[in-house]
């Protein structure tokens, strides 16, 4: 071991000042080394201009810490060992225990010891026990080896010392990557837990810790060792590495396997003033007031009155029945510094109190303390905090009573319910009566308005009396225009249909027009000799027509014809039918005439000549 260097210890204590990392209790030689290579990378020359260079760059942190936190793991790692636990060691421990199974992995870096713990338990209990009764809990300090954890998801190369048919039945393959079976993912918690200055977790059945307490010095295992006996429950077995001995520990842990690094626990008594661990107590002096002792402790036992008595050193004394049933305290809690229960902060913060308690050394009270039981029943507090003093005045501990207020509280609540009702009940009689007043008024009111709406009534309905007889005046009147109006449709049809038929039956073509020379009328025999047919021509402009003949030709006919200064334009004109043939074509313009209005439009009139229509072979049926 090489001497400290205060500049090195400078730098240890800014760590666990600033982020909360404690690695004083680390061997010093491969602590030094490790710091020293990442001072290299940086570069930085001492110790002195690193704490320096730490506080201006918060991200250094990171990567020094991941360089000193040596994450080597693997699954089944050391495989010999793990067949000695699930062949020789599992068996006894589940031996004849149906409860719960609480397993720790600490130090458990990115996950894998822990998976293999629960395959091995996974092996030798079934899937649905392992679900039912296994909780597995896997710390470790580096937050960044924890979130890999969590994700389960690991590459081929992580598993190849995995038997083929265990990845199989453990690890469902996504791509490259396999991931851990999700309903047994969920019996493994992973939290961070310093292993120097957090507490433990306590009633572990199984604690694995491989290879982690050989980074420490001898006075931090002996602290940690303390702290995994306190842990383990009755019987519960440790797992460590092959490169951890506890040779000099027998008083704590006694070898089941010491090849293979397995230890049980040494049953030992918790003394009330000191740590986790301490020498067994002393046989009491007086045996004459036993039977006085144990009828002191059944009545302390039997209390109404929920009673907790913590020592001067913070641990778990004595607790009585009704305790246990109100906040879950048991005789397994005795010993466990009162810190670490739910109690010492649910449904109220005693740390705090207790601490005032001893300091002034008179009763603390905290009262209307709210407290919600099983089927969210809720039920109210006083606390009582008394110091026990000795006859020298010494402080031997507290005694924390909790007196259920929940009765005589329900009892106040009724009552200032009843008052509030009573207040109310007053105030809406006096309301209620001065609505019944206004209610006879409006009444009397309304009576006299429903009078007046029955004339108003009976005046309307002779109105609609007199209405209806003059709708039905008008509906007869209606019906005559719409007889009418019928007999003029047909006329007017009939008068079409002549016209249709008169249209058709001439032999020229007849295209009429308005005065915008847009098309009205293209009879049959236009549509046979240009190939335009009437629903393609009517309402076209005639001079946008693409027909054989040119229409811009036609043009000065039709001004003459619809400025009234002619009342018959004739030309002859050579076409292209729509067979595409020549032909001479006859053009004939006359206006259309309206008596009222005059000219409104031109009428054109286009025949063939007799040579062409006789040059022109027949018409193919369409």
């Amino acid at each position: 071991m090489t001497d400290s260097d205060p500049d090195f210890e400078a730098l240890l204590v800014y760590l666990k000042e600033a982020r909360g990392f404690d690695f004083t209790g680390y061997k010093r030689s491969s602590l030094m080394r490790r710091v020293d290579r990442r001072m290299s990378q940086v570069p930085v020359a001492d110790y002195p201009e690193y704490l320096d260079y730490l506080q201006v760059h918060p991200d250094e942190f990171t990567a020094l810490f991941n360089t000193i936190l040596i994450n080597v793991t693997g699954f089944f790692r050391d495989p010999d060992a793990w067949s000695a636990l699930s062949e020789e060691v599992l068996p006894r421990l589940l031996e004849g225990q149906d409860g719960p199974l609480r397993v720790w992995s600490a130090g458990c870096s990115s996950g894998e010891e822990a998976y293999t713990l629960a395959i091995v338990l996974a092996e030798a209990m079934g899937a649905e026990p392992f679900r039912d009764r296994v909780k597995i809990y896997a710390t470790d300090v580096d937050e960044e080896s924890l979130a890999h954890a969590r994700q389960a998801t690991y590459s081929e190369r992580d598993l190849q010392h995995l038997a083929p048919e265990l990845v199989e039945r453990y690890f469902e393959a996504y791509g490259q990557r396999y991931t851990f079976r999700k309903d047994l993912r969920r019996s493994v918690i992973f939290g961070r837990n310093d292993l120097v200055q957090d507490a433990p977790i306590s009633r572990i059945d199984l604690l694995v810790c491989r290879n982690a307490l050989m980074y420490f010095n001898a006075e931090t295992q002996n602290r940690i060792l303390s702290r995994f006996h306190f842990a383990l429950a009755p019987g519960g077995v440790l797992f460590l590495g092959k490169a951890e001995m506890l040779l000099s520990h027998a008083s704590l842990f006694t070898p089941l396997d010491l090849k293979r690094r397995m230890f049980a626990k040494v049953a030992r008594p918790v003394l009330g003033g000191g740590s986790f661990l301490s020498d067994p107590l002393p046989p009491p002096a007086r045996t004459e007031l036993f039977g006085l002792d144990r009828l002191r402790n059944e009545a302390f036992l039997a209390s109404p009155v929920a009673q907790v008595v913590v020592t001067a050193d913070g641990l778990v004394a004595l607790t009585n029945r009704q305790a246990e049933m109100l906040f879950g305290v048991s005789p397994r809690d005795i010993g466990r510094p009162f810190r670490d229960l739910d109690l010492s902060y649910r449904p109220a913060e005693l740390r705090g109190c207790i601490e005032q308690a001893q300091v002034e050394r008179r009763v603390t009270r905290i009262d209307d303390v709210e407290l919600t039981a099983a089927g969210d029943d809720k039920q109210f507090l006083n606390i009582a905090i008394h110091p026990l003093i000795d006859s020298n005045a010494g402080l031997l501990g507290v005694l924390v009573i909790f007196q259920d207020m929940t009765a005589s509280r329900r009892l106040q609540d009724e009552l200032e319910v009843t008052n509030r009702q009573l207040e109310t009940a007053y105030e809406e009689l006096q309301s209620t009566n001065e609505e019944l007043e206004t209610t006879n008024e409006e009444l009397q009111s309304t009576v006299e308005e429903l009078e007046t709406t029955n004339e108003e009534l009976q005046s309307t309905n002779e109105e609609l009396e007199t209405m209806n007889e003059e709708l039905q005046s008008t509906n007869d009147e209606l019906q005559s225009i719409n007889d009418e109006l019928r007999e003029r449709t047909a006329e007017l049809n009939d008068a079409n249909a002549f016209m249709e038929a008169i249209l058709t039956s001439m032999q020229a073509s007849v295209v009429v027009l308005d005065r915008e020379l847009h098309i009205l009328v293209w009879n049959r025999r236009a549509e046979d000799l240009w190939g335009l047919r009437a629903d393609e021509a009517v309402g076209q402009h005639l001079l946008n027509l693409d027909i054989g003949l040119s229409t811009a030709q036609l043009r000065p006919a039709i001004r003459e014809v619809l400025a009234g200064r002619s009342e018959r334009e004739s030309s002859e004109r050579a076409a292209v039918n729509r067979r595409g043939r020549t032909i001479d074509l006859r053009v004939v313009c006359t206006p259309l005439t309206s008596e009222t209005a005059g000219i409104i439009g031109a009428i054109l009139v286009m025949e063939t000549s007799k040579s062409s229509a006789q040059a022109a072979p027949p018409a193919a049926p369409e």
